[in-house]
């Protein structure tokens, strides 16, 4: 005994000698604190040399030798860096600094914490790579360090951790593959690396994994087809894939390899083929999403066996067949009693809604079943969904009136119809959900007058009914709802005035009235709207000044623009720094245009069409303004004999104006009676189109003056032109009908374009069927007016004169938006119209872009009905006719004779596809032989995308925040699967539209996110 104590007291002497003592440990947390800001080292107060260690915040001791074993310092707030006399813990075992704002990097002194088994410095500042001495703590069980800075790659000395159970490295900047040592760690139950930069596919090593019951690997670069590794790991309860690069089919038997999944996200991803049958196997499924990949087939009804079932997600697939049948599934999805969340949408599933689905569970909270084909009406018991809180049934084919049952839905915050073919009325009994905070019923057919009972909707954020048939006033009990951020009325019959009560409306940024029949005077008080950033008012009939609206300051888009408006131009618009776009042309305007602040961008300020505007600066080609002097007295008697010889001038001039005008009507009666006889169409002509004389479009052209030249085309060419009675900026196009082809041009333009209505059609608004003053036939079509041009002169603006040249280039988004605006048309008049029509000559100059950039498709002057056909028979056919189309765009099967098709058209969109997102078109100097745009694109498929993509697409669009790389070869495939030589092969356009939608959503989703 006596030998033990002496050694005992030896060996502690010799501790203290070497420092291995509690005042090691209590040296080393002073160091600690010493590298924590100032400002949070009262947290740490307790730590001074006054009080015993062992009580120190956070501290705790081993009860023996008192030294500190675990340091749980999380969520303190604390800064600063991590001191390397960490190290010096020799006894710890627990290190937790999680959820702080530590920064700097880990130091390398961590691994000489032998004992340790728990370190987590989740949710901080921390840099640098992972250090290569933390591998030396070969007791660690878990290791949790997510939500950091980190960066470089996994360190294949990971593997040597054995013991390890938890791994969390997600939200840091980790690049690299994994390494495969990683298969050493056969403890391993959890893994996160969600959220980082690691690329290539899972190593096989991984298989040997068969503890692991959580693995997360999200948001990544990883490729490859569905790892292999991931079937052994039968004990797996939630696996997350999504966002990354994985493609291929997933095994048949997916459900059986893994059978104890609760939570499974495979979203954003490229997997292809069926969905397999026997996940409905996996009975304690609860979260299912595999959203955003090429999925086809049908949705399983053996799905309903999942009673545990809380989320499905499989939009933005190509799910269905357009058929009756693609529904089935929600009467078995009946049996889903927990279904909280069923989201189906951008699919291919058709038929009619069936009534099955007012019985889905009662605890759903979330039904999209959007931008598909589903047909039909909504269901009257849709009311039965009593926790429903977003309903989505957009972009569908849907008709009829929403059931008033749909009242019913008290807890509904989202309602989201629109693009239907809905019409009737819009049901009272809206009004009665009050935790409505978003309604979308625009793009249908609603008529009537607008619920008031809508004012009820105290929470409501948006409200958009544009583009229907409303008419009657705007309640005013809608105005006065102060939560209201945007509000769109536009494109329908609204009459009446503004509601003057709109002051509370303090949180409202976009209001949209335009295209209606309102009047009056605008209210004062929309001054006090101050979050206003859109106001479009444009296309009514108000008159009055412009009320003082100066408070506005972060106004950036303006439309006063077709209206009765007088009054001089506020000034204080100049100073609205943020204002992109003041448009206020056609109104009554007078006075002197400002030069300064805003008013010296003539690309972002319009007042055209205001007849007596002076002044301004020289790009917007006012008259100058005349500086009225008194006369002198004696000048007064000169003056009265001036006016009065001016009058008698006039008097004169007006008598031989009647006269000629009286000879000339007289002239012009007999030859038209005359070419009615001999031209049977005309009277036909005059029953589609106002009678718009030739005179009249001379003088609203300037004598079709080249100022006013817009372009010109195969027969004819195009000015712009103010009609002065209408007060209405159109676009004139004047047929050269010397060109063999013009006239038959021009009626099959009126033919084409008299019974069809699309928003995304240029439109037609009259013609003129007249006689020029040589006596000559004279014929016009007048269209609505485009301010910003071409699509063409967007994509090539080299070719372009420099005073119509845009002033920036179109965005990758821009450009997607307008290529779904343009597949939109070509859907409706080969699928919707009563008849199909075959535009016969789509490329860039002919898809012109309104002043939000938005798409309309124009000149149909070779465009051909078609009768009702199967592909077989059309392509047997042979037309006499010649190449219809421009070289470039053309379809081949047009080049040998063939018939005019819906598949030509396809081609065509196809090609424009290609040159939208290149920048070339098919007709550039590269091309001749066997090389076109369509192999040039193919070659570069996928691996040199960029480089053949249009520069400017790839200066506006940063790769680091989202997967540019992966948006263009998407849309690029796209285009080349749309002009395939054979046009049995082309897609449909309703399948192409389908996915430019789905590619939107992806590049949104991914933009939103800035990462891949």
């Amino acid at each position: 005994m006596r030998l033990f104590i002496l050694f005992s007291f030896s060996a502690l002497m010799l501790l203290e000698a070497y420092g291995f003592t509690d005042e090691t440990d209590r040296k080393a947390l002073l160091d600690f604190k010493s590298q924590v800001s100032e400002d949070r080292q009262d947290v740490l107060s307790s730590w001074n040399n006054s009080s015993p260690l062992c009580s120190w915040e956070g501290v705790t001791c081993g009860l023996n030798n008192k030294r500190v074993t675990r340091l749980e310092l999380g969520g303190r707030q604390l800064r600063g860096v991590i001191s390397p006399s960490i190290g010096n813990l020799s006894f710890l075992v627990s290190l937790n600094l999680s959820d702080n704002s530590i920064g700097g990097t880990i130091p390398h002194q961590v691994g000489n914490l032998f004992r340790l088994k728990y370190l987590n410095m989740n949710i901080n500042n921390l840099g640098g790579e992972l250090p290569v001495d933390l591998f030396n703590c070969s007791r660690l069980l878990a290791l949790i360090l997510f939500k950091n800075h980190l960066g470089g790659s996994v360190p294949s000395e990971l593997g040597s951790l054995a013991k390890l159970e938890t791994l969390r490295l997600g939200f840091n900047n980790l690049r690299g593959m994994l390494p495969a040592s990683l298969g050493n760690l056969t403890s391993l139950m959890r893994v996160g690396l969600s959220v980082n930069e690691i690329e290539g596919g899972l190593p096989d090593d991984l298989a040997k994994l068969t503890r692991l019951v959580y693995l997360e690997l999200g948001m990544n670069r990883f490729s490859g087809v569905f790892p292999p590794s991931i079937y052994n790991f039968s004990l797996l309860e939630h696996l997350n894939m999504f966002s990354n690069g994985f493609s291929g089919s997933l095994k048949p038997d997916f459900g059986n390899l893994l059978p104890n999944l609760r939570e499974l996200f495979m979203g954003g991803n490229s997997f292809t083929g069926p969905i397999p049958t026997t996940l409905s196997n996996i009975s304690n499924l609860q979260l299912l999403g595999i959203e955003y990949n090429k999925m086809v087939g049908s949705i399983s009804s053996s799905f309903g066996k999942l009673r545990n079932l809380q989320h499905m997600g499989l939009h933005s697939n190509s799910l269905g067949s357009y058929s009756s049948g693609d529904l089935q599934f929600l009467k078995a999805f009946t049996n889903c009693t927990q279904l909280h969340i069923l989201n189906v949408n951008t699919n291919m599933l058709g038929g009619d809604l069936p009534t099955s689905v007012t019985n889905l569970s009662t605890n759903l909270q979330q039904l999209n079943l959007g931008i598909n084909f589903i047909s039909g009406t909504i269901p009257y018991d849709i009311g039965n969904l009593i926790s429903l809180q977003k309903l989505r049934l957009d972009d569908n084919l849907l008709t009829g009136p929403p059931p008033s049952s749909i009242g019913k839905l008290s807890r509904l915050v989202l309602l989201n119809l629109t693009s239907n073919r809905m019409s009737g009325e819009i049901p009272s009994s809206i009004g009665n959900i009050t935790r409505l905070e978003q309604i979308y019923l625009s793009n249908n057919s609603f008529e009537g007058t607008l619920p008031p009972t809508l004012g009820q909707c105290k929470y409501l954020l948006y409200l958009s009914i544009g583009s229907n048939k409303l008419n009657g006033a705007i309640p005013q009990e809608i105005m006065q709802i102060q939560s209201l951020v945007h509000l769109n009325l536009s494109d329908n019959s609204l009459t009446g005035s503004l509601p003057k009560y709109i002051k509370p409306l303090e949180r409202l940024c976009t209001l949209s009235v335009a295209h209606n029949k309102l009047s009056g005077q605008l209210p004062q008080v929309l001054g006090d709207c101050l979050s206003v950033e859109n106001l479009y008012l444009q296309e009514n009939f108000f008159d009055g000044d412009i009320p003082n609206i100066k408070g506005l300051m972060g106004a950036k888009r303006l439309d006063f623009s077709n209206n009765n408006l007088s009054g001089s131009i506020p000034g204080y618009f100049a100073n609205f720094s943020s204002l992109e776009y003041l448009n206020l042309s056609i109104n009554n305007f007078e006075g002197k245009v400002p030069t300064e602040g805003k008013f010296q961008n003539a690309t972002a300020v319009t007042v055209f069409g205001n007849k007596d505007l002076c002044g301004g600066i020289k790009e917007l080609k006012l008259k100058p303004c005349i500086i009225v002097q008194a006369q002198p007295m004696e000048t007064s008697h000169f003056s009265l004999w001036k006016k009065v010889s001016i009058g008698v001038s006039v008097g004169i001039a007006l008598l031989l104006m009647v006269f000629m005008a009286y000879i000339s009507l007289r002239w012009f009666r007999k030859r038209k009676k005359n070419q009615q006889t001999n031209n049977p169409t005309s009277s036909r002509l005059e029953v589609f189109h106002e009678n718009i004389s030739y005179v009249y479009l001379r003088n609203a052209t300037d004598g079709f003056s080249s100022r006013n030249l817009i372009g010109s085309g195969s027969f004819g060419t195009v000015f712009k032109a103010l009609l002065p009675t209408e007060n209405k900026v159109v676009a004139v196009k004047v047929l050269n009908l010397r060109r063999r082809g013009a006239m038959k041009s021009f009626m099959t333009e009126c033919e084409s374009l008299k019974n069809i209505r699309h928003r995304n059609l240029v439109k037609l608004l009259t013609a003129c069927s007249s006689i020029d003053f040589q006596g000559n036939d004279f014929r016009a079509l007048i269209y609505e007016f485009m301010p910003n041009g071409s699509l063409d002169m967007w994509l090539h603006p080299e070719e372009v004169e420099e005073i119509r040249r845009p002033s920036r280039a179109l965005t990758l988004f821009e450009r997607l938006n307008i290529a779904i605006d343009v597949i939109s048309v070509l859907e409706h008049i080969h699928v919707y119209c009563h008849e199909p029509i075959a535009h016969c000559d789509l490329k860039p100059s002919n898809v012109l872009l309104n002043d939000d950039l938005t798409a309309h498709v124009g000149d149909f002057g070779i465009a051909q009905l078609l009768m009702k056909f199967d592909k077989e028979s059309l392509f047997n056919q042979l037309s006499s006719a010649g190449i219809r189309g421009t070289i470039g765009y053309a379809a081949p099967e047009y080049g040998m004779g063939g018939q005019p098709s819906i598949y030509g058209d396809v081609y065509s969109f196809g090609v424009l596809l290609l040159e939208m997102f290149t920048g070339k078109q098919p007709t550039n100097e590269l091309f001749g032989g066997n090389v076109t745009l369509r192999s040039y694109t193919k070659l570069a498929l996928p691996e040199k995308v960029l480089e053949i993509a249009d520069n400017s697409i790839l200066n506006s669009c940063p790769r680091v925040s989202f997967p540019l790389d992966e948006c263009l070869t998407l849309i690029l495939e796209l285009g080349f699967r749309c002009c395939e030589e054979s046009p049995m092969n082309r897609l449909a356009t309703s399948e192409a539209r389908k996915e430019l939608i789905s590619i939107r959503e992806i590049f949104f989703i991914a933009r939103r996110t800035g990462r891949r």
